[in-house]
């Protein structure tokens, strides 16, 4: 690589973000980036994909487009780049029509180096009309993975990339995700149509410091709360229910454990509040469904826990990556009970719906939507799955698996929760302003309020508190709304009141009955691509050899890996052992520990595969021969003997 450019990457890294040095891999894409080389980077959870491309993007010419689905990550990025004096904007489903065609000018007419967009709004005809009068340098897809089916998470709407792509040949693409098999690699390159001359660049998956642990326990609760004592520091817990985060972080709070719950049911201020208090140290452990940890960078995390075994290794492995981001130390437990398999064979029979119930599904959809047929073409709504369920006499589970199958035929996109501030946004020029002051005194005040508390008004929407704007105008929070509300009726400015409402855009009208296509073969594809990763998953929390990390590297193509020396399989599991052979194996890994310092009881006891009675049983030997010392609930060696 040119030292020229190697200096002027870095000092773009260090101008924005504060860093001195790049992390493993980052540089190599940086450098084929911005040399408009398309590529594809396979980086682990953690490993900075953001500033892979944010970088070559700054110092391309141009407005570089990022397609994201994760519409909280994409929110959470324009805003960091903002405060880093970066100009970006975000489309996506949460926006009213009118909100995105500003947001589309702005990108279009302003000075602004990045848009985020949804998928699905490639294919809308607003923006396909909008991005011929941008200048597009860069294309940046995140979540590469979501476009194979192959994928763990495949989305209908990235397969609008490529279309996209047809409208810009010239402009690199950069594609990055953090779980891709070699198949799903190569599918995606030949779905995004890469260019003759590319590169795949992949950093190692391994993490040399992340033990991963399998525990064979029915009393989950019992060693959730055994792992958080022996291992100490802050944690993740991952549950696949709502309720069960706040039952488990019950059980952790009455034994003395600082826990909260989190999942995606709670409103957006209360989910801020609980996020912030585990980042900052006052929640030691964050009892959560799969909604928490995007966008969530905690480099202190020392260990993740897996309540419940998740359907893929894609999926296992991104969330176990959020232990020991720092480097040090960190442990990645999965829980395992026999009834496991059982709900998880479960959960796949109801995953597929048979044909007839997901057409049954879309017409029914359409009239909760009380759209006719030929209507609801690139329309979005509020969408109750609850209270459709409940119409429809079904169980919501089933519906929302229905859905899902419609989304990946490409009918329609689901939305997670969304709870979008209040924005308004002056669509009046100053003048105009001015004269409307001195026409009505009574806003006057209200209007010079608005003035001083946000900036930007009049080039996009902001968004607004009307708590706190109530509180420093003097006036009640409806006083405040309705003020709001007259602006509005007089064209002085657009209001968008709070809304709070998961999502469904219809990608098509509403076709009639024998009209609703399922394609046989792609529903097949995904049926044994779902079983097959269920199954690799099932197979790792089920075995005793080999060594964890080399199981989960082989998954991901690494199939030459090394055994990782800190796994529960690494230190302790050998089929055909005696008792005599298991107490001097379990002794000898107790000294190795002991030798590197003293070590709590329980952090000892989590090491080991055998039972709690077997390892307490040689520690008991141990302490009684005087070899080691148990203070409290701290082993360490007896100097006196060991030296």
């Amino acid at each position: 690589m040119s030292k020229n450019y190697s200096e002027i990457f870095r000092e773009t890294l260090f101008r924005y973000w504060g860093y001195a040095t790049f992390r493993e891999g980052q540089e190599d894409i940086i450098f084929s980036a911005y040399h408009g080389t398309d590529t594809l980077a396979l980086l682990p959870t953690g490993g900075g994909k953001s500033i892979c491309f944010q970088i070559p993007a700054l110092l391309r010419e141009g407005i570089c487009i990022v397609i994201s689905p994760l519409i909280a990550l994409m929110k959470d990025q324009v805003e960091q780049l903002n405060s880093r004096g970066i100009k970006a904007l975000a489309v996506h489903s949460g926006m009213s029509s009118y909100e995105i065609d500003i947001t589309l000018d702005n990108a279009a007419y302003g000075s602004y180096k990045f848009l985020y967009i949804s998928p699905e709004r490639l294919g809308t005809e607003l923006f396909r009309a909008r991005v011929q009068k941008m200048a597009p340098g860069m294309l940046v897809v995140d979540e590469a993975h979501c476009i194979s089916q192959w994928g763990y998470d495949f989305r209908p709407s990235y397969l609008r990339i490529a279309e996209f792509r047809e409208s810009f040949p010239d402009i690199p693409i950069l594609a990055l995700t953090a779980t891709a098999t070699p198949q799903v690699a190569s599918d995606i390159m030949e779905k995004l149509r890469f260019r003759k001359e590319h590169k795949l660049i992949q950093t190692s998956f391994e993490r040399k410091n992340l033990a991963y642990i399998v525990r064979k326990a029915e009393d989950k609760l019992g060693q959730v709360l055994r792992i958080v004592q022996g291992v100490g520091g802050c944690g993740l817990v991952y549950v696949r229910e709502r309720k069960k985060t706040e039952d488990v972080a019950e059980f952790l709070l009455f034994n003395g454990v600082k826990a909260d719950a989190y999942h995606a049911g709670m409103n957006a201020a209360a989910r801020t509040v609980k996020q912030d208090e585990w980042k900052n140290g006052k929640t030691q452990v964050m009892v959560a469904t799969n909604a928490f940890g995007m966008g969530i960078d905690k480099p202190d995390v020392r260990f993740v826990c897996h309540y419940d075994v998740p359907d893929s290794p894609e999926a296992y492995f991104q969330e176990a990556g959020r232990a020991g981001r720092d480097g040090q130390k960190a442990y990645a437990v999965l829980l395992y009970a026999p009834s496991d398999a059982k709900r998880m064979q479960q959960i796949y029979s109801i995953s597929f719906p048979e044909p007839a119930f997901i057409k049954e599904t879309y017409q029914n959809l359409y009239s909760f939507l009380e759209l006719g047929y030929g209507e609801g073409a690139g329309r979005q709504f509020d969408f109750n799955l609850s209270e459709f369920a409940k119409r429809q006499k079904q169980y919501p589970l089933t519906l929302w698996y229905a859905l899902q199958c419609l989304e990946q035929e490409g009918y329609l996109s689901l939305t997670e929760e969304l709870d979008n501030p209040s924005r308004i946004m002056f669509t009046v020029n100053r003048d105009e302003l001015y004269r409307i002051q001195i026409a009505k005194p009574q806003l006057d005040t209200f209007i010079k309020v608005l003035l001083r508390t946000y900036t930007g008004l009049f080039n996009g929407f902001v968004s607004i508190d009307e708590e706190y704007l109530a509180n420093i105008s003097r006036n009640a929070k409806t006083v405040v709304m309705e003020f709001l509300m007259q602006l509005s009726r007089l064209g002085v400015l657009s209001y968008i009141p709070r809304k709070k409402a998961p999502q469904v855009f219809l990608h098509g009208q509403r076709l009639e009955p024998g009209n609703v296509y399922l394609n046989p073969v792609h529903f097949l594809q995904r049926k044994e691509a779902y079983a097959k990763r269920m199954e690799a998953m099932l197979n790792y929390a089920q075995s005793e050899w080999p060594c964890r990390s080399k199981q989960l590297l082989a998954y991901f193509g690494e199939g030459k890996a090394e055994d990782c020396g800190i796994c529960d399989v690494c230190i302790g599991r050998q089929q055909g052992e005696n008792a005599k052979e298991t107490f001097y194996r379990i002794a000898d890994s107790i000294r190795e520990q002991l030798r590197k310092g003293p070590v709590h009881v329980h952090q000892i006891d989590l090491l080991f595969s055998e039972s709690t009675d077997q390892v307490m049983s040689v520690l008991r030997s141990m302490t009684d021969s005087g070899e080691v010392i148990l203070n409290g609930d701290i082993l360490q060696n007896n100097n006196k003997i060991t030296k």
